[in-house]
């Protein structure tokens, strides 16, 4: 069955702000429990990725995220355009190069998807090229997976009303100046192009399941990938690793 994003929330009229941040809040505690808990394992790694259009809310939601978890064995990485370097190899490899360790989790704001998306509206590459992306994207998270690495990828829905609102709060608000971007307003024109591809994206590269999350208010989208982050961390068999010692084991013989 075809995924539609126009099927899903921008805003969760049913939520209750109060008691919602209540339970991100438990929720984020835990989140930073278990996180600590991967690490030293150091088997497991965790793969957060955002997606959205711009000021969706991706860089506030994983500062969100971060309130429980111990910066050590979290990292966060934003793709922005292509470096000469990274053209000069394949789309992937600046991807793979930083994917997370084990005992990591790792934020991306913005990835591998944004070299399916961008060409595919601005049309700079091969209709062709772009096409043979997907299936490489799947076999590139397949890998990952492969190597113990759970994936989490969440698409920010942000309607189009909000997005102006807060384009021009980065005009407006000196605190934000620093965010905005003339090209941002351009891109913006493109709104219903850039929709249409991130469908296409979600309904070819859902071998790992993308979560489209309410991101109109900050504290519904927290809380909306919040709840996925831990229940992707309870459902892995995370253990803390027995004492590896000799010292100690002669002294008590």
């Amino acid at each position: 069955m075809k995924i539609k994003i126009a099927d899903y929330p921008t805003f969760n009229k049913e939520w209750d702000k109060e008691k919602t941040e209540e339970k991100t809040n438990k929720i984020l505690m835990k989140i930073g429990r278990l996180q600590h808990k991967m690490y030293a394992q150091n088997k497991y790694s965790l793969l957060i990725i955002f997606q959205g259009t711009d000021a969706s809310g991706k860089d506030g939601v994983t500062k969100g995220l971060l309130k429980y978890c111990n910066p050590i064995g979290f990292e966060v990485d934003s793709f922005k355009k292509p470096t000469e370097e990274e053209y000069a190899h394949d789309f992937l490899w600046r991807i793979h190069k930083i994917s997370p360790r084990k005992g990591t989790t790792h934020v991306f704001i913005r990835s591998h998807y944004e070299d399916i998306l961008v060409p595919s509206v601005e049309k700079y590459i091969p209709a062709d090229v772009i096409e043979k992306r997907y299936q490489l994207i799947n076999d590139f998270e397949r890998l990952l997976e492969h190597n113990d690495t759970r994936i989490v990828k969440f698409f920010m829905n942000v309607s189009k009303e909000t997005q102006e609102e807060r384009l021009l709060e980065r005009i407006e608000m000196k605190e934000k100046h620093w965010k905005h971007k003339d090209g941002d307003w351009s891109t913006r024109e493109k709104f219903d192009e850039y929709l249409e591809v991130y469908e296409r994206i979600i309904n070819t590269c859902n071998e790992i399941p993308w979560h489209i999350i309410p991101s109109d208010k900050n504290w519904q989208k927290l809380y909306a990938a919040a709840e996925v982050v831990l229940k992707t961390l309870e459902e892995m068999d995370l253990k803390w690793p027995e004492l590896i010692t000799e010292k100690f084991a002669k002294g008590k013989q």
